[in-house]
């Protein structure tokens, strides 16, 4: 079975409205220890009509104890931001939209997933190239150094387009751009716009976002929150995954930046860098350049 326990965590979430991170299965063990969320449920080695004891308490069964006492209302909360993330993120209703993308949503693959290979997932305007400004053709706009970022890249990770338009503009703005039949790299699939969710937040009205989710449902035999990194010019698309994001610089105004901009190659040696952790968890990639001159 190569459904991972993750998926059934927010089946559960679904029925009970219990959050994944405060779900405790009881008797789910491997080797001796607690399953973690990437184990495939047929790892587990579990026996026909076992039952599954799950603990945990509903989100409103917990406000009076997790509510700040009265003498702090007037204090300024300075993880208003996370706070936001964290209820967005774990939201019943985003978490169902994600399960039925998992489900509905039909990837074509270009080239197949390979076996130990990290996750890269890449927006395409302002992070590929400068998609507003003029120019004769797709190269002129293209952001420095990106076929050299992407041949770097595929050594470590399988690579993802994943942009808020439709697949038939991004088949043909990766054509143009030489990317799809490039051959020293190859592009695993590209998402559009229908792979993505809406979420409400309270701050930003509805918005729509992309959930990492929906591919670590589909490929939770490859690919986890453990290694996966997405680059976006826009911040509001971690909102599902902020711990996975890195909000890249645009790239504008291509004609006076071409020879200044150099993001691509410095991301090239900070991706080679992680690429050597087993496990993406404890990296702040807003801090993603302190980390690099650290290494170097």
């Amino acid at each position: 079975m190569s459904v991972i326990l993750y998926i059934l965590r927010l089946l559960q979430h679904v029925c009970v409205r219990v959050l994944p991170e405060r779900q405790k299965l009881l008797g789910l063990k491997l080797k001796g220890k607690p399953a973690e969320d990437d184990v495939k449920l047929g790892a587990l080695k579990l026996k026909p009509n076992t039952k599954i004891m799950m603990m945990g308490s509903r989100e409103e069964n917990l406000e009076d104890i997790m509510a700040p006492p009265p003498e702090n209302d007037d204090v300024v909360n300075d993880f208003d931001i996370e706070e936001e993330v964290i209820e967005v993120e774990n939201r019943e209703e985003n978490l169902a939209k994600i399960a039925r993308r998992v489900k509905d949503y039909k990837v074509e693959e270009l080239n197949p997933p390979r076996e130990g290979k990290r996750l890269l997932v890449l927006d395409v305007d302002y992070t590929l190239f400068d998609h507003k400004s003029c120019a004769e053709t797709g190269q002129e706009l293209m952001r420095p150094f990106l076929h050299d970022f992407l041949t770097s890249a595929y050594e470590d990770y399988d690579i993802v387009i994943w942009s808020a338009t439709s697949m038939k503009w991004i088949d043909a703005k990766m054509k143009e751009l030489g990317v799809i039949d490039n051959p020293n790299y190859k592009i695993t699939f590209m998402l559009d716009s229908a792979a993505m969710i809406t979420v409400h937040t309270p701050k930003r009205g509805v918005v729509e976002v992309k959930p990492l989710g929906v591919i670590w449902g589909k490929y939770s035999d490859f690919y986890s929150k453990k290694n996966t990194i997405m680059f976006d010019d826009i911040g509001r698309n971690f909102l599902m995954n902020p711990q996975n994001g890195l909000k890249i610089r645009p790239f504008m105004k291509a004609h006076l930046n071409r020879e200044k901009d150099k993001e691509l190659y410095k991301l090239s040696h900070y991706l080679r860098e992680i690429a050597k952790l087993e496990d993406f968890s404890g990296l702040n990639h807003k801090h993603w350049e302190r980390y690099l001159s650290k290494k170097q």
